[in-house]
């Protein structure tokens, strides 16, 4: 094939990037939309030219002239969408997280081995050029082993209401929806190591705080001020089964100064902060070096990082390329951000086997 046909399933605020990123590939067509709202999913398909619009995701999946899906919906239909596309001999990238459970996780790497398509799943800030620079130096040897990690996300306002402050459709608040990037990036650029045991609080002390004045946020289409079941801060220990670490918090609204992102990895040869700028330490000569590479964008680019991911999945698609995010990553990754919820609502540190 010399196009892949690409529909977009989900037309909320995320799938703009994933269009975007389709409609500037020249080997990806958008052919169709699919969203609960009619009127969503026909404004996206004029927008990019998609010659079809469903309100059904099975329609959808039906049409033999589709190659590949993105999945932009509520986390909760993540697995159920996935597994079904799968099975209808489609190619998959999917929104982080996976889903939200590691049963619904297992279900789907299951439906991966069994359909032999690519899935990818949307762990975007590993397609970042910031990040690939850090990769380079680490597959080099420079920094050595990672053995520590450690990364915040901190807003000070910013719950988005509606599905993402429903626990039901979302699995939860900035833990699963921020913190998923972050802890994700450390684990990359940390080798993968295989979880050994997670230890992390949860709190919801001051709500969405929709009372505040003169401070705007992001705010979900659906966004409601009276309804709020996650959590506005968690934070965590994860151990890894080859000794190192990662320490992370994140929030959606915390009495603190002003937002902040940081991500930072340390090793016995060097480290490096990949957020808010990318920096490389390192020793030459018994002497201590803080290296700024020169490159475009020193921090996380939105509209960079999606393209990339995209590009890389029609890569995968065609088979020129492996996905840099497997399902057996997304399956991992909710193996930990379940157990810091399960390890915050007993009190006590979780292990796995």
């Amino acid at each position: 094939m010399s196009q892949l046909k690409v529909a977009v399933i989900g037309a909320g605020s995320i799938s703009e990037v994933h269009f975007a990123g389709y409609d500037q590939n020249p080997e990806a067509t958008i052919v169709a939309v699919c969203d609960l709202n009619e009127e969503r999913a026909k404004a996206k398909a004029d927008k990019y030219k998609a010659e079809k619009v469903y309100t059904d995701y099975r329609e959808l999946l039906a049409d033999p002239g589709i190659d590949a899906v993105s999945i932009c919906t509520w986390n909760n239909s993540h697995a159920e969408i996935a597994v079904a596309a799968l099975e209808a001999g489609k190619h998959v990238l999917v929104e982080k997280p996976l889903c939200k459970t590691v049963e619904e996780a297992l279900r789907v790497q299951e439906a991966v081995r069994q359909s032999g398509k690519t899935l990818q799943v949307g762990f975007v800030r590993r397609y970042s050029s910031n990040t690939q620079i850090v990769k380079q130096f680490l597959e080099a040897g420079e920094l050595g082993e990672i053995y520590y990690a450690k990364a915040s996300c901190l807003r000070r306002l910013g719950n988005p209401g509606g599905w993402f402050s429903d626990k039901e459709r979302s699995g939860g608040g900035p833990l699963i929806d921020l913190g998923v990037h972050i802890i994700d990036l450390c684990w990359y650029l940390m080798g993968r190591p295989k979880v050994k045991s997670v230890s992390g609080n949860t709190y919801n002390r001051l709500g969405n705080r929709a009372h505040v004045k003169g401070l705007s946020f992001y705010k979900a289409s659906d966004y409601d001020a009276s309804k709020n079941t996650v959590e506005d801060l968690a934070n965590a220990v994860i151990r890894f089964e080859n000794g190192a670490s990662l320490l992370v918090d994140v929030s959606f609204t915390l009495h603190a100064l002003k937002d902040e992102i940081t991500v930072k990895i340390y090793g016995d040869k060097g480290g490096a902060e990949i957020e808010p700028e990318l920096a490389i330490v390192t020793e030459k000569h018994d002497t201590i070096l803080n290296m700024t590479p020169q490159v475009d964008n020193l921090s996380f680019n939105f509209t960079q990082g999606f393209n990339s991911e995209v590009n890389h999945f029609v890569d995968a698609c065609f088979g020129r390329k492996e996905t840099l995010s497997p399902v057996e990553d997304g399956v991992e990754m909710m193996k930990i951000l379940c157990g810091i919820y399960e390890s915050a609502e007993k009190g006590r540190e979780v292990y796995f086997d």
